[in-house]
């Protein structure tokens, strides 16, 4: 827990939160914050650039930052001093990559793309992956004519995951990836002569034993093929910046990869980039009895402004709390909107809660600013760096107009 929130915590008298009560305007500090917000630390997305950049300088290999996680563009010339470039799923993301980070590379995924975009996906890209072999048929010798890196996106069929199967591109079934059948079935000499490089991608938030276990199913499958890649890309979802991480395992798969088949090694980890760097402040609304359940509304949402929390699901850290019974006060946290399962979870308390306390969620520059909306209405939080002094900064700021102007005429 201290290292989720130690960033935030050490700009806050005495270590910890007082309970403050509405409006949220008071003035000086984190009290001053109008919530809900979000908070992106940077020092900490420091921190977590330094152990990628040591793996790459230790490897050779390059890191980019998978945006579909994180695409706080404010932050992107910090994290070119430590990554190569960034990983887009499609057009808008590719040229928010090739404009905010012009120095670093930028490659591109989709599961399919767009006649009507893809030429203009072409001036940002460097490196194009197809998902299936068609798509590399129709659009390869387009993009390797405009002097792009070609790769293919394959599929081990080898799952490591546990329990979180809308996660896993290798389930039964998967749109994503070309399985070594299908490979067989389709590849053909001309489409082959256009590949620059190999992509796979499977693992969520996952040690790199795991990763050691992909790339044995790589090899045995795809092993005849990689001889012949310029490139590997080992694709994201590798924890590598949380503490229990085996980063020497890694390392050692990565020359592996190498020394085989002769390849650049590409990561793409977008959640290692960001990982406790950022948090969802919110203030309690009311405090509500249902059956002897104790329940705080809050002024975020679940399902509005940490969408993964019901779609994984999981339960975010909170500062101050637990979510076992350690604590003698418990309570159901949940959100403003008329969804009833816009609920975050049960967490336990030192002490009663009460309509404008402060409460501060860990974790949360993941998969939030770039995933939230507007459903019922509800703003979009303004988002703040909190710079390494200590100080706030606004990046953001949201109104009627943001929910508004994406529904009809503006």
């Amino acid at each position: 827990m201290n290292e989720i929130f130690s960033g935030l915590t050490s700009v806050i008298d005495g270590g910890d939160i007082k309970a403050l009560k509405t409006p949220c305007y008071i003035g000086g500090g984190i009290e001053a914050l109008r919530t809900p917000c979000y908070v992106i630390d940077e020092k900490k997305l420091v921190s977590n650039g330094e152990i990628l950049a040591s793996v790459a300088s230790r490897t050779g290999c390059k890191i980019l930052l998978a945006q579909k996680a994180f695409s706080n563009y404010d932050f992107y010339p910090l994290l070119s001093d430590y990554l190569a470039g960034t990983e887009a799923s499609g057009l808008y993301e590719a040229r928010l990559g090739k404009e905010e980070m012009p120095s670093g590379e930028v490659h591109v995924f989709s599961a399919a793309y767009r006649d009507d975009e893809f030429d203009e996906l072409l001036k940002y890209a460097d490196h194009i992956v197809f998902n299936t072999v068609t798509q590399l048929k129709k659009y390869g010798p387009k993009a390797k004519s405009c002097g792009k890196s070609v790769g293919l996106r394959i599929n081990p069929e080898c799952s490591t995951q546990e329990g979180h199967e809308i996660y896993d591109p290798c389930a039964r079934g998967s749109r994503l990836g070309v399985t070594r059948e299908v490979w067989d079935k389709e590849m053909s000499d001309d489409a082959l002569a256009l590949l620059d490089g190999i992509h796979f991608h499977t693992l969520c938030e996952q040690n790199s034993d795991a990763l050691e276990i992909t790339l044995r199913a790589v090899e045995e499958k795809f092993g005849d093929v990689l001889p012949s890649m310029k490139w590997l890309n080992m694709g994201g979802g590798h924890h590598i910046t949380k503490s229990n991480y085996d980063v020497a395992k890694l390392e050692s798969l990565i020359t592996y990869a190498q020394q085989k088949w002769g390849v650049e090694v590409y990561l793409e980890p977008g959640e290692a980039v960001a990982l406790n760097a950022g948090y969802l402040l919110t203030h309690v609304l009311d405090v509500a009895w249902n059956n002897g359940v104790k329940i705080a509304i809050m002024d975020a949402s679940a399902a509005c402004h940490m969408p993964d929390v019901i779609e994984m699901p999981y339960m975010p850290p909170l500062l101050g709390a637990s979510s076992d019974d350690t604590k003698p006060y418990r309570y159901r946290l949940a959100g403003p909107t008329c969804l009833a399962g816009d609920v975050i979870g049960d967490y336990g308390f030192d002490k009663e809660l009460a309509a404008g306390d402060l409460l501060v969620f860990g974790d949360m520059a993941i998969y939030t600013t770039c995933k939230n909306n507007t459903f019922n209405g509800m703003p979009l939080p303004d988002i703040y760096r909190l710079k390494p002094d200590g100080a706030f900064e606004r990046l953001t700021e949201f109104g009627y107009k943001d929910f508004k102007n994406r529904l009809g005429k503006n």
